[in-house]
């Protein structure tokens, strides 16, 4: 069963009044109302009625001239650090809610249940949930009350009472919302080779021909695919196309693919429904631009070799509550489904490029929350925190406070209206989430093609206003859809330590843009500013950026410690060998080669 508390009743409600209240609105429950002073408890069948009663009366139904507040009902004892996010204006962006939730507490993930659109976060701290739960329960948002209520663990009874291998998670909800009630559900489990499912996109009315008589269809594609399929029925109620999420190795992905797809070509012309039945894959928008690759070489390379023809879905259908874009194959079905190995072979190495810089950036700023960011697909499988960096409190207690650094970000000068946004909503609301100070510099002259962003925050500020500005960019168009987010970069550094970021004979430079992808350039004979500093250079995409600054921090802060032995008592920089002296002037010898 699972409880629903019932609040903001008069004294005079009966329990006869809440069952006729629930039977108008066509809401099951089980047993009787358990009724107290102010305030009910009732059973639902399961977890979807439960959710149904919710959304139906939470702060929308009057009784008796109150309106009722319906929540799950969870024991002090058994309140998670996991909330529930309901009644979200539809067209709030993901900066503004993920500011909302940070002025609560950190956040460890935040995650779309795209079935009811609500949002389901998660809390570094019971407490942290404690405070959201009372600042935003209620909360007035573009004439929407925000409601929020805890999602109560599910203890597996294990011996010892551990978690179960879900740890804790409630029946029924992937990372991207609830399952559609699969019949695939009862299969063993066993570990999944695949980080990022496979997403089909399929004709609703093909659904029923796919799963089969009681699931018997589903079935035997599972089984002999070794895969686990997802079939999303109850989302997006009354839409002409469900989503389907395949887990397996690649190999088990495609075969279940093209079973899929050979279903639905048998079922248009045994109903006459269509000529064709395009594959239709869903992919999350941070790999779709790799997919597409430069110039659109990436996409045109696989239509040449697979014959086939390839569209994606434009940007502006991306919302907050879906960022997947809908890639459609047209080809016969040996094409399409060579098509769909290349895509996703694609995909994969974006997601495992993605990952592994995300370790990087982990390590260099302990304490990092990547989850919370909405770089990630929330479909896929998060990897773990490196160790160390998984302690509570503060990631930099054993330090003090984190260094304030300053960045300069050069961004197109006709984007600087969008990132300031209608009376500086945005750049306000950006400014909040990342907990950094950004200012926008004034135009050199009248034609400057760019604008200075002046970013000054600690290292985790920094990289969550960089990473929002790289998305907003890409969200709003000034970067064609064929083109990767690059952005030029300046930090500075005191002028002595220039020699030891360039390295002898540009040693050090080299290997920094051997390591980070990003270009990496001291300036030849600049003349250091008042405060005896020059400027370094970094132009790349988000992560190369990132990760070229990191290691550019890493070797000014061991040019601040005190030298012991000629090279000072901390650790040479991940990946470099033995620099030279940090005293070294810019002279031309010096200087790095150009890519």
């Amino acid at each position: 069963m699972h409880k629903l508390y019932i609040g903001n009743l008069s004294d005079s409600v009966t329990a006869e009044d809440l069952g006729k209240t629930f039977d108008e609105h066509k809401i099951q429950y089980s047993g009787q109302f358990l009724m107290k002073t102010g305030y009910a408890f009732v059973d639902c069948p399961d977890d979807q009625w439960a959710m149904k009663a919710i959304e139906t009366f939470s702060g929308k139904v009057e009784l008796q001239g109150k309106r009722i507040e319906v929540e799950h009902s969870v024991p002090k004892k058994q309140r998670t650090r996991k909330l529930q996010i309901r009644n979200i204006p539809p067209h709030l962006q993901w900066e503004v809610l993920d500011g909302l939730l940070a002025q609560c507490g950190t956040v460890e993930n935040c995650e779309q249940d795209s079935e009811t659109a609500v949002v389901n976060v998660t809390y570094a701290s019971r407490e942290h949930a404690r405070q959201a739960i009372q600042k935003l329960n209620g909360y007035q948002f573009e004439n929407n009350a925000l409601r929020v209520s805890y999602i109560p663990d599910e203890i597996s009874e294990l011996e010892g009472g551990q978690r179960g291998p879900d740890n804790g998670r409630r029946p029924g909800y992937g990372s991207r919302g609830p399952r559609g009630g699969s019949p695939s559900s009862g299969m063993p489990n066993k570990t999944l080779h695949a980080d990022i499912p496979l997403r089909l996109l399929v004709p609703t009315q093909y659904v029923g021909a796919i799963i089969g008589k009681e699931g018997a269809t589903i079935r035997n594609i599972t089984k002999q695919t070794q895969s686990k399929i997802d079939v999303h029925r109850k989302e997006n109620a009354g839409a002409a196309e469900k989503p389907i999420s395949i887990h397996s190795t690649p190999e088990g992905c495609s075969s279940a693919c093209r079973m899929i797809l050979d279903i639905m070509h048998q079922e248009a012309k045994d109903t006459k429904t269509a000529d064709e039945v395009p594959l239709k894959i869903l992919a999350h928008n941070n790999f779709v631009g790799r997919l597409i690759g430069k110039e659109g070489r990436n996409l045109k390379k696989v239509e040449q070799d697979t014959d086939t023809k390839i569209t994606i879905s434009p940007l502006q259908d991306l919302t907050l509550y879906n960022m997947e874009r809908t890639i459609t194959v047209i080809g016969d079905t040996d094409a399409s489904c060579n098509a769909e190995g290349e895509i996703m072979k694609k995909v994969r190495e974006a997601y495992e490029n993605d990952v592994a810089a995300m370790n990087q950036q982990t390590h260099l700023i302990p304490g990092l929350n990547l989850g919370a960011l909405g770089l990630f697909p929330s479909s896929s499988n998060m990897p773990p925190p490196p160790p160390g960096n998984s302690g509570s409190g503060s990631p930099y207690s054993c330090f003090g406070s984190p260094e304030q650094e300053t960045v300069h970000v050069y961004i197109p000068a006709q984007a600087v209206g969008a990132i300031i946004g209608k009376k500086g909503q945005h750049i306000k609301q950006l400014s909040r989430f990342a907990g950094a100070s950004i200012k926008i510099a004034p135009a050199e002259t009248s034609e400057s093609k760019e604008r200075m962003v002046i970013i000054t925050g600690p290292p985790e500020a920094q990289f969550k206003a960089q990473g929002r500005l790289y998305g907003k960019l890409k969200e709003e168009n000034f970067f064609g859809p064929k083109e990767e987010v690059k952005l030029e970069t300046h930090i500075k550094m005191a002028a002595a330590a220039a020699g030891r970021v360039i390295g002898k004979g540009g040693k050090t430079v080299n290997e920094l843009q051997n390591l980070t992808a990003a270009e990496v350039v001291v300036p030849r004979e600049q003349t250091p500013d008042e405060n005896d500093q020059v400027l370094v250079k970094i132009n790349g995409h988000f992560y190369a950026s990132q990760l070229a600054q990191r290691k550019i921090r890493d070797i000014l802060t061991q040019v601040k410690q005190p030298q012991k032995g000629g090279m000072g008592s901390g650790p040479n920089p991940q990946g470099f060998t033995e620099m030279g002296s940090p005293t070294q002037g810019l002279t031309p010898d010096h200087q790095p080669r150009r890519k």
